[in-house]
């Protein structure tokens, strides 16, 4: 009777090399694989190279969309809003109300509810004036130049002066962890003393901005579509109200 043994236990000893050798190449590639491999490279870069970098991205860019909360002294605003150099569109809410803006060029609007006029007005006026607030519900009223809202509310339309201040951060920068945003992954960038803020920024394609905290609890913004084109025009006459004087003191 032959034995097979031996020449079974060869096999399984040579399987068993084999597997360990892949294994042990397997571990090897693991520990070598290159985290930067199929980025843009900036991971492989400064806190403060990549801080320069995702600005001047930035700036570059023709347009962005920008979404979140900004909290400061003046109180806490969420925005939606689409801006490029000739101005912006979308909304912002406050603490008590809601309301859409517009700016094309020096031209600004603003649109808002009955609800929001008459609380307006209630304020200026004391008895309020429901039918004027009927008249401007839903309608785009162009805001005077000298009015103090047209300051305030112009700068939520400014791309660089907004982004400017939004993505400043306090401190000796330092690099964070990568993560995801929103399914793009990026690195982090953060502020010094751990309030000066975090900035996320792209890993592939241009090293845009896509997440930033605002130092000190101001509030997180993510940003999008950077450098996709949209069309700023006046809203049509019958759609547009002049109101003929300053608006009340309290809007916005």
């Amino acid at each position: 009777m032959t034995s097979y043994a031996p020449a079974v236990r060869a096999r399984r000893t040579a399987l068993a090399v084999a597997l360990g050798a892949g294994l042990a190449l397997g571990l090897t590639g693991c520990v070598g694989d290159d985290p930067d491999k199929g980025t843009n490279g900036i991971g492989k870069l400064s806190a403060t190279e990549i801080d320069t970098r995702a600005r001047a991205a930035a700036d570059a860019a023709e347009a962005v969309h920008l979404a979140g909360t900004l909290i400061s002294k003046d109180g806490s605003y969420t925005l939606d809003m689409r801006l490029n150099a000739d101005g912006g569109t979308g909304s912002v809410t406050s603490k008590e109300n809601t309301f859409a803006v517009l700016r094309v060029g020096d031209d600004l609007y603003l649109k808002a509810d009955a609800a929001f006029w008459s609380t307006e007005q209630d304020a200026q006026n004391g008895d309020g004036d429901a039918e004027a607030a009927k008249k401007l519900d839903g309608k785009y009223v162009k805001v005077p130049e000298d009015d103090p809202t047209y300051k305030r509310l112009r700068g939520f339309t400014e791309k660089d002066t907004l982004l400017d201040g939004l993505l400043s951060l306090h401190g000796t920068v330092n690099k964070g962890d990568r993560d995801k945003v929103t399914g793009v992954p990026v690195i982090q960038i953060l502020g010094g003393k751990g309030e000066g803020g975090a900035l996320d920024v792209s890993l592939k394609g241009t090293p845009y901005p896509v997440r930033v905290a605002r130092g000190g609890g101001g509030g997180t913004v993510t940003l999008a579509d950077w450098g996709r084109s949209f069309e700023l025009a006046a809203p049509p006459q019958d759609d547009t109200v002049d109101y003929g004087g300053q608006l009340p003191k309290s809007s916005g």
